[in-house]
């Protein structure tokens, strides 16, 4: 009986890089080649489905990595369609990075670099006019990773973990946020709880001025009994979803606080869960996004 002539499917895999500028997509790009992606950036969009063509082709070549952004033009609207039509044929994740606006216009201001949409306007109106733009686009995405917390050095290792490899044990990297409701949720916040039933160390004196970092003010939110309850609670909550979490493929989690204003209680009960999850075994760094206003 004659063979098949049908194709071995394809065992090239492509990752296709995309999202805001500032977000650190060079940075992402760097780190799969670090891991052996053959990496290529902004690629013309017209020739995405030929570069996938011709890694499959190339014994060597298993793993690739291209960067698309705004840089695009109008191209750039065709992407959807296409991209519906490569996934068809090869194994193609769409990695989508964004950061909250304010952190990238501060990139921008520090690296004194002007935004691909042009210097005849301001950077958060390039930013707002980007994030529409691409806003058909990340709906395809997934994962999507918010940068704003990131350095260099974390971001890197994020997608060495999420990119390894199935052998790797899966791992996540969990950021701890204390914020005030006064100032708004978070907007990159995945589980929001709020402090605000504890006793508020604002309206004693001795503690207006300090915060939950304070031993003292830490000794008195503790030393109320739904305080200990509600740290036990959450942490045996939060050690219960991680697993699940993992196993859905999230590379990083953010868990938001928030008390009236981010000074004392989300504060110290942010502290006290971070520590927990580290005792749990979980990668888990704190911010406290409110800490220092007034």
């Amino acid at each position: 009986m004659p063979k098949s002539s049908r194709a071995a499917p394809s065992q090239t895999e492509l990752v296709i890089i995309t999202g805001m500028s500032g977000s650190g997509k060079g940075t992402v790009l760097k780190a799969l080649e670090d891991l052996g992606y053959y990496s290529v950036d902004n690629l013309p969009i017209g020739l995405i489905p030929k570069f996938a063509e011709l890694a499959e082709a190339v014994p060597n070549v298993r793993k690739a990595a291209i960067v698309i952004d705004i840089r695009e033009g109008s191209a750039l609207d065709r992407f959807p369609a296409l991209y519906k039509r490569i996934r068809r044929k090869v194994p193609t994740r769409l990695l989508f990075l964004e950061a909250d606006d304010a952190t990238l216009i501060r990139r921008f201001s520090e690296t004194r670099r002007p935004h691909p949409l042009g210097a005849d306007q301001s950077v958060a109106l390039s930013v707002r006019r980007e994030k529409e733009r691409l806003a058909p686009i990340r709906r395809l995405a997934d994962p999507i990773i918010n940068t704003s917390k990131f350095n260099v050095h974390e971001l890197r290792d994020t997608i060495h973990r999420a990119f390894h490899g199935q052998k790797r044990k899966p791992e996540i990297l969990i950021q701890v946020t204390s914020f005030g409701f006064r100032y708004a949720v978070p907007a990159d916040s995945d589980l929001v709880f709020d402090v605000r039933f504890l006793p508020n160390p604002n309206y004693i004196p001795a503690f207006k001025s300090l915060s939950g970092k304070n031993p003292g003010v830490a000794r008195y939110i503790r030393s109320f009994p739904q305080t200990t309850e509600f740290i036990e609670r959450i942490s045996d909550l939060l050690v219960y979803l991680l697993p699940h979490y993992i196993a859905e493929g999230k590379s990083y989690l953010t868990i938001s606080f928030g008390c009236t204003g981010g000074r004392h209680r989300s504060v110290m009960i942010a502290s006290e869960i971070r520590k927990r999850l580290a005792a749990a075994g979980y990668r888990a760094k704190e911010t406290h996004r409110d800490l220092n206003k007034k």
